[in-house]
């Protein structure tokens, strides 16, 4: 009976072992579990860091692109504000080359007015003279073939000869008036082509002025779209 009873406390101790040992066999496999899932957690640790610094480093390189680009469009605005001063200076060049040559161009018509008017009263003092040469030379003939109207003949002579050398000075200072306006003419003439030339040299270089305007505009909306979608980027 001793043996028996040491048969079944060996029995149960056995059974207790094997209890025990299924336990442990258990625990090993659940700390084998937790040792997987800790090495699992430590490389998504190790991941996650590494998607940290990578990001970081992005952020970095972002903040960096950001403040080049608002450094762009600060350097871009200031280069907008003098193309606009530029252009309201030549815009007001152009008004004020624009009444000079309005100016230049009534003077110009008022000379060449004048000028009509001083070639009529050439012709006609032109044709007065013909008329008075045509004058003399028939009282010269008179002259001729009247004797007894010899000194009233000489005394008309001498007035038309007065006459005929008033005629000749205005003659000739209208000759001069309109050799000088002539001159005055062919100056204005050559001013009204010279202020032309510079205001066509002046709508086209307001015409570039306005063509890099518009081209800095769309390249400050482009860069002010790319610098929201950063700032995007960033908060996101």
């Amino acid at each position: 009976s001793t043996i028996q009873k040491q048969r079944q406390e060996l029995q149960l101790l056995i059974a207790e072992l094997k209890d025990r040992d299924k336990e442990l066999n258990d625990m090993v496999a659940v700390h084998q579990r937790e040792l997987l899932a800790w090495e699992d957690d430590r490389q998504k640790r190790l991941t996650l860091a590494e998607r940290c610094n990578f990001l970081n480093d992005e952020l970095n390189k972002r903040n960096e692109i950001i403040k080049s680009l608002t450094k762009r469009l600060k350097f871009l605005e200031s280069q907008q504000n003098d193309s606009r001063a530029t252009f309201e200076y030549t815009q007001q060049k152009f008004k004020e080359l624009s009444q000079k040559v309005t100016g230049a161009t009534v003077h110009c018509q008022a000379l060449e007015e004048k000028n009509r008017s001083l070639h009529c009263s050439v012709l006609e003092l032109s044709a007065k003279t013909g008329q008075l040469q045509a004058r003399e030379q028939e009282l010269l003939t008179m002259l001729k073939l009247k004797d007894e109207v010899i000194l009233e003949t000489t005394e008309h002579i001498t007035e038309f000869t007065s006459k005929f050398r008033k005629l000749g000075s205005a003659l000739r200072a209208a000759k001069t008036e309109e050799f000088s306006l002539n001159k005055e003419k062919q100056d204005l003439k050559l001013r009204l082509k010279e202020l032309i030339l510079e205001t066509n040299r002046l709508k086209d270089d307001l015409c570039e002025k306005m063509k890099e305007n518009n081209k800095q505009q769309e390249e400050i909306i482009h860069l002010r779209q790319e610098n929201g979608y950063l700032r995007n980027e960033l908060a996101l």
